[in-house]
């Protein structure tokens, strides 16, 4: 009897940590664009013409216009790539964005600045790293929930462009 509780008892740990993992599988349409607008704090995921998925969004703290500089607390606007992956990302997982583009240095430098970099789409932080909604220091924030889904759906090479 006392071996059956011990299979038991390993089976059911065994059963929750695998419920517990935050990587999750998807055998869905490929997502060929994301799309974020600004001013809804929506984003969406995208597989030709049809929406897969739409996800509200926390922000850059300060989220009007588009970033200019390193430290200015905005997201970015205009046309990037999803470039790399972070499984061990601060905020659960996260999807790097290919800021800074030619155009974003460009006007960086013109005002003398670094334009900044490690932009990314990523989970939720803990109560004490948020401010309230728009808490990102330029990047885009989803539930962690989300972020799983949108980890496992999204690949390296995929089109995100960033409207106001």
């Amino acid at each position: 009897m006392n071996g059956f509780k011990v299979i038991l008892a390993l089976s059911l740990f065994m059963a929750l940590g695998a419920c517990a993992s935050k990587f999750r599988t998807y055998d869905g349409p490929e997502v060929t664009r994301i799309v974020i607008n600004k001013a809804d704090r929506q984003m969406f995921l995208i597989s030709g013409k049809d929406v897969l998925s739409t996800h509200s969004v926390d922000l850059g703290f300060a989220p009007a216009g588009a970033k200019q500089f390193e430290g200015d607390g905005r997201t970015p606007e205009g046309s990037y790539i999803i470039d790399r992956r972070n499984p061990n990302s601060a905020f659960h997982l996260s999807l790097g964005i290919s800021y800074p583009n030619a155009t974003d240095v460009e006007v960086a430098r013109a005002a003398g600045k670094s334009p900044g970099g490690d932009i990314f789409i990523h989970g939720k932080a803990t109560p004490l790293q948020m401010r309230g909604n728009d808490w990102t220091a330029g990047c885009i924030s989803v539930s962690n929930r989300e972020i799983e889904r949108i980890y496992a759906m999204v690949r390296d090479g995929t089109a995100i462009d960033i409207y106001p």
